[in-house]
């Protein structure tokens, strides 16, 4: 009988501790810095199963086009409010909604970016995040994670396919 209360215990202080300070992801901000909120996170990428790539009818050419895409209407925005966003390097995983506007901006400097208070870039993507919207619809929510470097010089590649 002790041995049964003392797993019965271990298991309800397992449950308390794992459980215990998790965060929603519907309460949690929809730009974010990778390890600001771990667990939904995580959750985040296990709901996004589906990649860019496959709602792009797994053409690498249309994926990183629309990736681009993205990236350039960063730039534009980032010129249409003034925000210096030349130097900064950072990694990127972006969450959308089927319908192709933007889940959650979830995002980490790298080592060698321009150095920059990055409550200001959160705003910054923030504002993006009510502006953007890709042109694809899917079956379900989808994600993408790649690198940004900023400025891109994707105009001109894209210019050249037109």
């Amino acid at each position: 009988m002790q041995r049964i209360r003392t797993i019965s215990t271990l298991i309800i202080l397992f449950l308390a501790v794992t459980c215990y300070g998790q965060t929603p992801v519907s309460d949690i901000p929809t730009v974010f810095l990778i390890g600001e909120y771990e667990a939904p996170y995580e959750a985040m990428v296990k709901d996004h199963t589906e990649l860019l790539l496959s709602v792009s009818d797994n053409s690498m050419e249309k994926a990183y086009d629309r990736w681009l895409h993205l990236l350039q209407s960063m730039e534009e925005h980032a010129d249409d409010t003034g925000f210096d966003i030349k130097g900064i390097k950072i990694w990127l995983n972006v969450f959308w909604k089927k319908d192709g506007r933007l889940n959650h901006i979830v995002y980490y400097p790298k080592p060698n970016s321009r150095n920059l208070d990055f409550d200001k870039l959160t705003v910054f993507l923030d504002g993006f995040f009510q502006a953007y919207q890709m042109e694809v619809l899917s079956d379900s929510g989808f994600s993408h994670y790649g690198s940004a470097s900023f400025p891109t010089y994707s105009k001109n590649r894209l210019a050249k396919e037109k």
